[in-house]
Order: C-alpha cells, then structure tokens, then sequence
C-alpha cells in the first residue's frame, strides 16, 4: 500500500537541501568556541546558520538563540512571568500561561494587556491566525514560520519562538527570538555561549540544517507554493461539506494557515477517523501531535464554544509543498467511504 503524509503540522519530512547541509556539517571537526583553525571554521558556520535563519524570519537586528526548540524557548521566556494567554495555546506556552484570554467563534483571541500577553500567529489544530497587538511580551510563531510571510521585526513582539521541524528542518532545534537587548534569565548555564543564554556546545549539525529549511522555505514562499496549497486546502473541504453537510470545518470564518483543515462531525470520533485512514494509507491527526493518544477533546476547540462531542470529533489534516492534488483526491475518497460507512451504521 502507498502510504500519504497528510500531517504537515506535526511535524514535516526532511528537505533534501536540509540533508545535504547537515551531512557536509558533520565534515566540521572543530568546536565553534575553540579559537584554532577548525574551531574558527564551526564557528563561521553557526554565525553563517544564524543570519540565515534571521533573514527568513525578518529578525535582522534581533538577537537569534539556538535551542532545542520551541517548547525550550518559551519556557526560557514565560516560566515564573504570570503571562496571561488563551486556551488555544500549544500546551508548551500554556503550562506556563494563565488561559484566562477570551476567544471568539473563530478562534480569534481579544487582547487587553499586551504587555503581559502571549499569543500565538497561527493555530496548530485549526490554522487560525492573530493579529498580534503591538508590544505584546511574546509570541509562538512555529506554524505560521515558513507558510505564510513573516517579519519579526515588523510584529513589535519582544519574544517568539520557532521549531525547524515545521518547515522541512531536522527535530529538536529551533530558536528564541529577541528584541536587541532583552534581558531573560538563563535555564541552561555554565559557558557562555548564545551570548550567554544558554550553554552548552552548539548543535552545529541541527543549526545547519535550520538555516537551510529556513532558506528552502523562503523560496517556497517566493514562489506561491502555498497559493496551490491553499487551492487543494478548499477545494478538499468544498467536497467534504458536500458530501457530509453536518460536517464543520473550524475556524472558517477567519484568517487561516493555507494548509491546514480541522473538520469536526459530531458524534464520529477523530481517534476512529485516524485510525480508519491510516488503515487506508493516510497520516493525519485528531489535533495537536503533542495530545495525540489521550483520549479527550480539544480544549482549543471547547474554548472556540464547540460541544464535548463536536471537539472529540475533530481531525486536522494539514499540507506541505510535497503533497499532491492527486493525493487530497484520494483522501477526500477514502474519507467520504468511511463517513457514508458511518452515516449508514448511525442513521
């Protein structure tokens, strides 16, 4: 059986520019603090690796902090603050956020303190976007990094945080972003690199691949192809409201990423969707992969104002520059037979 990655925003397959700068990154003997000829040379790249990934996100001028990720990012950033933000949040800024935030129908978030705020550009379940308020004290960027245009610089946004595995990078790094001259408490001490925010010899082979995903995605984008993703995205949930009427694609009415879909049918539960199409050679999610197997409703879809049924209901399925017309048509096939299954046995 062919097998069809529909699951772009948990996680994205490898590009081959990516490989190839991680593979030429491991010929690099030296150590970017050492001062010799082969530490100068891995000190180059990761400076090199550092401009690149500042120049895809618009963050020229600002201070780039290599991390682990995004979940090690906003924990550098929120833990202890009392940040206020809403319960749409990934669970990696809301463990450390007070959820108190109101959300309208849509997923869009009212903000009256944005000074002690954080709020997400774009939306890992529903592909909603914010408009982000000026000064606000931070901002996870990691699914809107790489789809849709994105300047740092132009948010008025002390922090925000970014994951290279999003847009074609390698797991387990990414970035804090910072306003020049921010002040934050390390977590990681001992030596002093990234200017002393966080040490630890670099991950010089993840940083690499990082600035090449970051510039890979900028031409994508240069280029519109998330224009066409964004064609396949609708023309996928005209058919489905076609065929399933009671079917909801959440946050319709808003502001979207181009390649992301959460369709809810009440009272089919997205895990039996999941594993339906994953039978029939489809990877798709039932919401945030860091929820995926806990069997509960999506509680940035009851914070939207879905029912406890509509919520359990939900799958999202999410796009890349890979997919292919011909494979939305086959899953948009595979899953009107299973709905129709489902209608049948349910009346």
């Amino acid at each position: 059986m062919n097998r069809h990655y529909l699951d772009w925003n948990a996680t994205t397959p490898l590009r081959p520019e990516v490989k190839t700068a991680m593979v030429d990154a491991m010929e690099l003997a030296g150590n970017p603090s050492s001062v010799h000829a082969e530490g100068r040379a891995a000190k180059m790249l990761l400076e090199r690796s550092r401009d690149a990934v500042a120049i895809a996100l618009g963050a020229e001028g600002a201070d780039v902090v290599f991390t682990s990720g995004t979940t090690e990012a906003a924990t550098m950033v929120l833990a202890g603050q009392g940040i206020a933000c809403a319960a749409i949040e990934h669970s990696a800024i809301k463990v450390w956020c007070d959820p108190v935030l109101p959300v309208d129908a849509d997923g869009i978030v009212t903000i009256a303190d944005p000074t002690h705020s954080s709020l997400q550009l774009a939306n890992n379940e529903t592909g909603v976007m914010q408009d982000l308020p000026a000064g606000l004290a931070s901002s996870d960027l990691t699914q809107a990094f790489g789809k849709v245009p994105l300047a740092f610089n132009w948010l008025d946004v002390t922090a925000g945080f970014v994951s290279a595995h999003k847009l074609g990078g390698p797991k387990g790094i990414g970035a804090l972003i910072l306003k020049k001259g921010t002040d934050i408490q390390a977590l990681i001490r001992g030596g002093g690199q990234e200017q002393g925010r966080r040490a630890g010899t670099e991950n010089l082979i993840g940083i690499a691949g990082f600035a090449a995903a970051a510039v890979t995605a900028q031409r994508d984008l240069e280029a519109g192809t998330w224009d066409r993703i964004a064609e396949m995205r609708d023309g996928l949930e005209a058919r489905i409201l076609d065929v399933a009427p009671d079917a909801k694609i959440a946050g319709l009415g808003a502001r979207r990423l181009p390649n992301t879909s959460c369709v809810l049918t009440s009272g089919w539960k997205g895990e039996t969707q999941v594993m339906q199409m994953d039978l029939a050679g489809f990877a798709i999610s039932a919401g945030s992969a860091c929820s995926s197997g806990k069997v509960r409703a999506s509680g940035a879809l009851q914070a939207m104002g879905y029912s406890d049924s509509d919520a359990a209901s939900a799958i999202r399925v999410s796009f890349g520059p890979a997919t292919t017309v011909d494979e939305v048509n086959r899953f948009a096939d595979a899953w009107e037979k299973a709905y129709l299954r489902w209608r049948e046995r349910n009346g």
